[in-house]
């Protein structure tokens, strides 16, 4: 098992240092989705949601997620991030909404848990925008599919 690096020789908790790393371009890109009833799916794509325009703040949120991942983890670094970027898809077929974030920095430490924290955030706010109308939505599939930069280079969910 490899040895967990948030955790000291006695099994205590702390921030990993990354002092001595080098500094590279690092980037991380998740993903993630959120089902639900075709009146809330309707309600985003027409634009009709009584508390406004649900996949533009759902984008701002996104953003604040991951640029505020380090508040919400106990033992991330916060991350100088140079680009956060969001993007959208909807399934009709499915009622799904699929948000993708791309997190970038050039830094000493990966920003896979700012792009993971991105995800989770822009779709906890959909989801608050739109349970007045359905309760039930699924959220789903958050994961991370490639990091690059660092000593460990890139890595893709698929290798």
């Amino acid at each position: 098992m490899t040895n967990l690096t948030h955790f000291d020789a006695n099994g205590q908790a702390h921030m990993v240092d990354v002092g001595s790393k080098q500094e590279t371009l690092r980037s991380a890109y998740a993903t993630g989705s959120i089902r639900m009833n075709v009146e809330a799916f309707d309600a985003i794509i027409s634009g009709i949601s009584k508390k406004g325009d649900v996949l533009g703040i759902a984008r701002i949120a996104a953003i604040q997620g991951a640029k505020r991942c380090s508040d919400l983890i106990p033992l991330c670094h916060p991350v100088p991030l140079t680009n956060v970027s969001v993007e959208f898809s909807a399934n009709k077929e499915t009622s799904t909404v699929r948000i993708d974030v791309t997190c970038q920095t050039l830094g000493r430490t990966g920003v896979e848990m700012e792009a993971l924290s991105g995800v989770s955030t822009g779709l906890l706010t959909i989801y608050d925008m739109l349970k007045a109308v359905d309760k039930r939505m699924d959220i789903n599939g958050v994961r991370l599919l490639r990091k690059s930069g660092g000593k460990s280079g890139t890595w893709l969910a698929n290798s």
